[in-house]
């Protein structure tokens, strides 16, 4: 198929356009490769694509209305993975505008670009910070998400609701996929495996917020990409049991559908920086904080929806994935 990511030099879109150019798609790859982190990380792992027969290299930014039309127009891709965002949720509290220019501008522009180009799947990036002020765990695509903790959650939350409209109003096939924690080799520098890695190795302190009491589904890479390459093949379909009198939040009568995506196995931070310890050899300086704005105590994933839709359930072992993931680091970085 011809497949748009938005993305691609970002640490999914890279694993996936890779996984995609691997079975014969066609990928064409759009990002912007703005410099909320280390540009250089993104430009090598876009050159890692750009050497790949069936890669297509779009330097632009989703948010330029005329860019996406033109894009849309002349490449009329099948089917499209829009990963393009602005991410995390400490950094939303210092430059709220990023978010709404590139998660609420940029995803009207890819709605509008599958509506008026006969695009037969949408496939998009939702996350688990929607589910926000929810205490009830795991936490399940049924639940109501009402309540936002973050500027960030918010826009993903409304990316959601807006897919829901279009899949409504003009029968386009769309699905949220909630990721829980990503981490594993080309992570992003701001997260905390990447962080306390580079931190614990180079002998300096890190900080550990919530005293090291959070706990996290963290979810390997692979693990995300198999379940993004799943759902994208299949196309999402009205629920025929829905009803307005019952609303179910994870299904309409239209074509939508959301989905976790995360291990079903939370780790508690505090074990999470022992497990790199183990593998880097080296023990943790730690610098205890308390919880900080936007952040929720914890997160669960229910996986059973994608079990059941697309036969699939995350199977990584934090174990597993961090020592690939110091692995790489050592390998790339020379360390």
């Amino acid at each position: 198929m011809k497949i748009l990511v938005t993305g691609t030099a970002g640490f999914i879109g890279y694993h996936l356009a890779n996984r995609l150019l691997e079975r014969g798609d066609e990928v064409i790859g759009v990002d912007n490769l703005n410099d909320y982190y280390d540009v250089s990380l993104k430009e090598a792992r876009l050159a890692g694509l750009t050497s790949q027969p069936g890669f297509t290299e779009i330097r632009e930014d989703i948010s330029d209305r005329k860019v996406m039309e033109t894009l849309f127009r002349d490449h009329k891709p099948e089917r499209v993975v829009h990963l393009a965002a602005q991410a995390g949720v400490r950094y939303s509290l210092e430059n709220p505008n990023a978010y709404v220019d590139a998660n609420l501008v940029g995803f009207m522009n890819i709605l509008e670009g599958c509506r008026h180009n006969d695009v037969e799947h949408l496939v998009y990036a939702s996350s688990s910070s929607v589910y926000g002020a929810n205490e009830s765990m795991p936490f399940s695509v049924h639940d109501n998400v009402d309540h936002p903790l973050s500027l960030y959650a918010a826009s993903k939350k409304a990316n959601e609701l807006m897919a829901h409209t279009y899949s409504h109003l003009y029968n386009l096939p769309t699905t949220g996929l909630r990721f829980f924690t990503v981490y594993g080799p080309w992570g992003r520098p701001d997260m905390a495996m990447f962080l306390f890695t580079r931190k614990i190795l180079a002998g300096e302190p890190i900080d550990v917020f919530n005293h090291g009491h959070h706990k996290r589904d963290f979810t390997y890479i692979d693990d995300i990409v198999e379940g993004v390459v799943r759902t994208l093949d299949h196309i999402a379909e009205p629920n025929p049991d829905w009803s307005g009198q019952a609303p179910d939040p994870g299904t309409s009568k239209a074509p939508y559908r959301l989905y976790n995506i995360g291990s079903n196995n939370p780790v508690e931070l505090s074990r999470f920086i022992e497990i790199i310890e183990e593998r880097t050899g080296k023990k943790a300086q730690k610098n205890l904080l308390p919880m900080q704005p936007g952040d929720v105590p914890a997160t669960y994933a229910n996986v059973d929806d994608l079990i059941q839709d697309v036969g699939y359930k995350p199977q990584t072992s934090v174990e597993d994935g961090i020592a690939r993931f110091v692995d790489w680091y050592r390998d790339f970085y020379k360390v």
